[in-house]
């Protein structure tokens, strides 16, 4: 609204006005002080003409408060007597003929009487004087008034700041309390009161007591304020929150955005093929959604688990294909010799397309890393035309990883196990559960091997029950395959659901057509380079094999391979060569001197020492086992981080090679004063299992015996304490060991001979087997018949 000054009549118009006389403006619910300023609107035309007569006469006017503010021509009666005169500052008329007036207070009077015969309301008017005189008594109260009015303007919300420096500049006690009674806060007749205390200190105390009135209710109002506005707030903010989101939403068209999404939902819960009992859930899930508001912070967890359900292949299923030739192809073509598992995979097959519904065991694949336990899982995928997914079991220690996360906080997701099936988008995948054998189990977490029992049982995984889901997912369709390098650590009731298929290492020859057939044209693709620019010859991969690499499968042999190309790979590359021929001297000179020798020789050059056959689960290795006696009382001292069983072969060997003493030409006294040393180098590796009866035996023989062990000889076998040999594990990937150090006699249990067709067959042929009932033929054999025959002659 824009206001505009009126114009000041000219002042010959004004009216002629007694002595002592003023027009007097009645106003409503405001009572106006000595040296105050307000602003007051006028509507009523007497008071429009009383402001006006003040304004050409050039003197004050008289302002009364109304006893009833509800009367709107007021008469004498209606009016209190005492007022304050004023001096108009300022008269403004708006554009909609209202009309305001800026005063300020002169001085109080008392009315003494009204005048008539004019168009407003004329009194005569008498000034009240007040004295000035400040005591002490005075100056305390002010002190308290100053005090009791700066806590009051801190408590209230809007006091003006100006007021604060007014009350402590103002000295006058009159002008101080006039002050402070127009702003305090407190009804019209009580400052009517005020006005009409002529006495200061009076007006002083009655001050003081509306303040510390007031003090006490603005106190009261600020607690109460607090602790509302605690409750409130957060409340208040999050509802302005939602309904300016809510606003911005519809401004942007997100609201239909969002009606969209529910729809899309809709339509995929009737496309993904769920049964009846997941289709009613999720269809309810649905509903909860379509009623909550996307701020609200459960939205998106519900959101993201009905995506889940739609995108579970409920009925999706690839089509299966299976081809017993076709499939026999595609193993052959993508695996070397392993015909016993080939031929175990063939008959699951088989079984398969002659009873689709029929329930077949799981397959456990166990060997050594590098053997193709893996790629033979992605074989059985490729042949039977089903997707592959993989799920990596190593170190897993929570139960959930298994069963899922229950949906009570944010970040829950389903197992692994439903992951995996989401992944491959078919519920008839081939599912590899990798390296089964190192399950963890932590301690407040449950244990993930007995929630992979229900995983794997055909009698149970039908209904699997994610904890995520909290539906039930049929698993009978999906094909599990488990890998393992060892079986002592896959517990008992999981390694009963499984078929165990056991995969040994690889001969030097089988590696050496592994690597023509597959690892060097892959190696040669991963560095870029094709066949005509780069050859290897079979010297050099055999080179790799015996002096490079050391293991079971063939994985460090393909690392080895990659090193030689790359390293033709840099000559191709600078232009110093067009094509590299490679052979076993250039690996030599690209790898360096070779990492492994035969040492046997070496080793078994002194008495003492024997080499034992032993079974890790990265494959067979070859074990050299140390003895030595010194000056003592007959104490056995073990060392080279042995674990009990072999501890306890050990002490069964003393105490047979004490007892056959006089069959073995031993002095007895060197058992009574020697303490006897036995050590299995390389410490740091921790060595256990029921293999070395016969190794240690042999070798506490040679040391007491002073006859070496020959060296091209390795035994393994438990012994007992009547001296039998005992049959042990491993069987075939010991002799492999043998085989890739060049060993040339094997002493191996008679009772197991039974494993004979197990040996590979260029094993069979390169290396001589000797068969032990009991140790004297392991000595005979190792050390010598002179050693028995001495007692004997």
């Amino acid at each position: 609204m824009t206001e505009t000054q009126q114009p000041t009549p000219e002042k010959e118009t004004a009216l002629q006005l007694p002595e002592h006389t003023v027009p007097i403006i009645p106003v409503r619910n405001v009572v106006l002080f000595p040296g105050v300023i307000i602003p007051l609107s006028i509507g009523r035309d007497r008071s429009i003409a009383a402001a006006q007569q003040a304004l050409k006469s050039e003197q004050p006017v008289g302002l009364l408060l109304q006893k009833d503010p509800g009367i709107d021509n007021p008469m004498p009666s209606d009016l209190y007597t005492v007022g304050a005169s004023a001096t108009i500052l300022r008269y403004v008329t708006g554009p909609d003929d209202t009309h305001h007036i800026v005063c300020q207070g002169e001085e109080r009077f008392r009315i003494k009487q009204y005048l008539e015969g004019y168009p407003f309301l004329v009194a005569e008017i008498e000034p009240i004087s007040e004295e000035e005189e400040i005591g002490a008594e005075i100056e305390a109260r002010i002190l308290e008034l100053r005090k009791l009015i700066g806590e009051a303007l801190e408590l209230m919300p809007q006091a003006p700041s100006e007021l604060v420096n007014a009350v402590q500049q103002i000295t006058s006690p009159a002008m101080l309390t006039d002050m402070i009674a127009a702003f305090i806060d407190i009804e019209s007749e009580e400052k009517q009161k005020l006005l009409e205390t002529t006495d200061v200190t009076a007006r002083l105390d009655r001050l003081l007591e509306y303040l510390t009135e007031r003090l006490e209710v603005l106190r009261l109002s600020k607690e109460i304020s607090e602790r509302t506005q605690k409750t409130m707030d957060e409340r208040q903010r999050e509802f302005l929150l939602r309904e300016q989101l809510k606003t911005i939403q519809k401004e942007l068209g997100e609201e239909e955005e969002q009606a969209e999404d529910i729809e899309e939902l809709r339509q995929a819960v009737e496309e993904a093929g769920m049964s009846d009992e997941v289709k009613e859930h999720t269809l309810k899930e649905l509903k909860r959604l379509e009623r909550m508001h996307e701020s609200q912070a459960e939205y998106g967890m519900l959101r993201t688990y009905l995506e889940w359900l739609v995108e579970m292949p409920w009925s999706r299923e690839t089509e299966e294909k299976l081809d017993i030739s076709e499939a026999r192809e595609t193993l052959d073509a993508d695996h070397h010799d392993l015909d016993k598992v080939k031929r175990r995979i063939l008959e699951y097959l088989a079984v398969r397309k002659l009873n689709p519904t029929g329930k077949g065991p799981i397959m456990c694949f166990v060997g050594p890393p590098g053997v193709g336990k893996t790629s033979l899982g992605q074989s059985i995928a490729k042949a039977t035309g089903r997707k592959f997914t993989r799920v990596a079991l190593g170190g897993l220690h929570d139960e959930a990883e298994i069963r899922g996360h229950r949906r009570t906080y944010v970040g829950a997701m389903p197992g692994k196990i439903i992951q995996a099936i989401r992944k491959a988008e078919a519920r008839n995948c081939v599912m590899m559960l990798d390296e089964i054998d190192k399950l963890g189990m932590g301690a407040f977490h449950g244990d993930p091997s007995a929630a992979l029992l229900e995983v794997l049982d055909p009698e149970q995984n039908v209904n699997f029950a994610d904890n995520y889901l909290g539906v039930a997912f049929d698993l009978s369709k999906v094909m599990f395959i488990c890998t393992a390098n060892v079986l002592d650590t896959i517990p008992g009731p999981l390694r009963d659901r499984m078929e165990i298929i056991e995969i040994p290492g690889y001969t030097d020859t089988d590696k050496l057509q592994i690597a023509r057939r597959y690892l060097v044209r892959r190696q040669l693709e991963a560095c870029g380079l094709d066949p005509e620019q780069c050859e290897i010859d079979d010297e050099a991969l055999l080179s790799l094999i015996h002096h490079y690499t050391r293991e079971a499968g063939v994985r460090n042999l393909e690392r080895e391979i990659g090193a030689v190309f790359r390293w033709a790979a840099v000559r191709i590359a600078e232009g110093k060569a067009d094509k590299i021929a490679l052979h076993s001297e250039d690996v030599k000179k690209i790898l360096g001197p070779p990492r492994y020798e035969s040492e046997v020789a070496m080793r078994t050059s002194i008495p003492g020492v024997a080499t034992g056959l032993a079974w890790t689960s990265v494959g067979g290795d070859i074990l050299f086992l140390e003895a030595t006696r010194t000056p003592g009382n007959g104490k056995l001292i073990l060392t080279g981080h042995l674990g009990d069983v072999m501890k306890e072969s050990a002490q069964a060997a003393l105490t047979l090679a004490k007892a056959r003493c006089e069959q073995l030409n031993i002095d007895p006294k060197l058992f009574a004063e020697s303490d006897v040393h036995v050590h299995v180098p390389a410490g740091a590796t921790p060595k256990d299992g029921p293999s070395a009866g016969v190794a240690i035996f042999t070798t506490l023989v040679s040391l007491f015996t002073n006859k070496p062990v020959r060296p091209d000889v390795a035994m393994t076998g438990e012994i007992s304490l009547r001296g039998l040999v005992l049959p042990v594990g491993g069987i075939k990937e010991k002799v492999l060991a043998a085989l890739q150090a060049g060993i040339q006699t094997v002493m191996l249990p008679t009772r197991n001979r039974k494993e004979w067709d197990d040996i590979p067959e260029e094993a069979r042929k390169k290396l001589r087997f000797v068969w032990l009932e009991n140790v004297d033929q392991a000595i005979e054999e190792a050390i010598g018949p002179t050693v028995l025959q001495g007692q004997q002659a």
